[in-house]
């Protein structure tokens, strides 16, 4: 009988290269159409049974188990950033400003190869896996996860737990991520348009500076985490871009700035996005200006289900040793798993993916993001030990 390990080991070599020729490939959100292709041709070699048409590229791959049993999902997504390559390796991104710079190529090889084993095992499974491979992650607010499920991924089979596997560049190869509630935050952006008064730099008292206004503006919202929130809670408030000015010597009579919002908890979230519109909207009206306010609501925060976040980390000990899973804290990105983890329980599995030169480590979203390869056929060991461990674990519970 293979073991899980033998099994990943045959296959190493064929996800190293699926990572490799997807990420000389990208493919940005919505766009996934040979990324697609490519899955289903792996499914399909391995014997794989699939269904696609959810949210335009996503797929659904089905591997029932010869034993009855629960339902797990393993998700991975798969498109990139809109982001040019400072990097030189063999298989640097060939599509000029596209790159897999959060490691979604590696998301989509790893669940490749996880069920790869997982279909070598169905005599062993008892219930079924369903591999969700995900299009438009990166296409905050709307995501492919809602799309997906308004798309009937779930309807013929419905997942009892369903977990998230992402690279995480900061812990080391071996480790993994795994918190009981709070994993990722809420992303919200916004865009903010203040108007004042043009004129001539030498004539201020004719005009109504939009600049001065968004200075008043952005450094009033600094004061929303320091002095409206909880020290005790978690929230961040950030200003991205700024566009303005004709030249030197014009007040400009418009002033254009974005930024993201970010948290955990749903209460201080609404905290924050009121205190926003009352902040912008007065300081432009007491500097006589208006202001226009575009707020989305993007990606609710990643919130794990304490009883699989558990199995999840016991897993990670079993296979990866008791030190695989240390303490960490949350971050304040943003993931479309969140919206999963709202319709069924679940967690989100941050996979330490380092650099042997970890000095030079960039994090994510970076033009010169890399990850250790060596890293892959842990990610997919992992995912194929931890379905089969919580099938096992609703095994239990239904004979009790």
């Amino acid at each position: 009988m293979n073991t899980i390990k033998d099994l990943v080991t045959s296959i190493e070599n064929n996800i190293i290269d699926i990572r490799r020729t997807l990420h000389k490939n990208p493919e940005l959100s919505n766009e996934e159409h040979h990324t697609s292709s490519l899955v289903k041709e792996k499914l399909s070699e391995f014997g794989i049974e699939w269904q696609d048409g959810f949210a335009q590229h996503g797929i659904l791959g089905i591997i029932k188990g010869d034993l009855p049993g629960g339902t797990v999902a393993l998700r991975a997504d798969m498109d990139a950033l809109p982001i040019q390559e400072t990097n030189h390796h063999e298989w640097v991104s060939e599509n000029p400003g596209k790159m897999h710079a959060c490691g979604h190529d590696a998301h989509t090889a790893m669940l490749l190869g996880a069920g790869y084993a997982l279909q070598n095992m169905k005599k062993e499974i008892s219930g079924t896996v369903l591999l969700i491979f995900q299009p438009a992650e990166e296409n905050s607010p709307h995501g492919g996860s809602k799309p997906m499920m308004d798309d009937g991924v779930f309807d013929e089979y419905t997942p009892d737990v369903i977990y998230g596997q992402h690279v995480w560049p900061s812990l080391p190869v071996g480790q993994v991520g795994i918190r009981d509630r709070e994993m990722m935050g809420a992303s919200d952006r916004f865009k903010v348009t203040i108007r004042g008064k043009g004129g001539h730099a030498s004539m201020p008292h004719d005009g109504n500076d939009a600049l001065i206004i968004t200075n008043q503006v952005i450094s009033s919202l600094q004061t929303i985490v320091s002095r409206s929130v909880n020290p005790l809670h978690s929230a961040v408030v950030t200003i991205g871009k700024i566009e303005g000015g004709y030249g030197y010597n014009v007040i400009p009579d418009q002033v254009t700035f974005e930024g993201t919002v970010r948290t955990f908890n749903p209460d201080i979230k609404q905290l924050v996005k009121k205190r926003f519109h009352t902040i912008i909207e007065q300081t432009a009206d007491a500097f006589e200006g208006t202001a226009e306010v575009e707020y989305l609501d993007g990606y609710p925060a990643t919130i794990n289900t304490p009883e699989w976040a558990q199995q999840a980390r016991s897993t990670a000990k079993n296979l990866l040793g008791e030190d695989a899973a240390p303490s960490l804290d949350p971050a304040l990105a943003g993931e479309d798993f969140s919206r999963y983890l709202l319709q069924y329980p679940g967690a989100f599995i941050w996979l330490g993916t380092q650099i042997e030169d970890s000095e030079n480590q960039k994090p994510l979203h970076d033009p010169g993001f890399k990850l250790n390869e060596k890293a892959l056929p842990i990610g997919s060991q992992y995912l194929v030990q931890v379905a089969l461990d919580t099938l096992l674990t609703l095994s239990k519970k239904e004979e009790t």
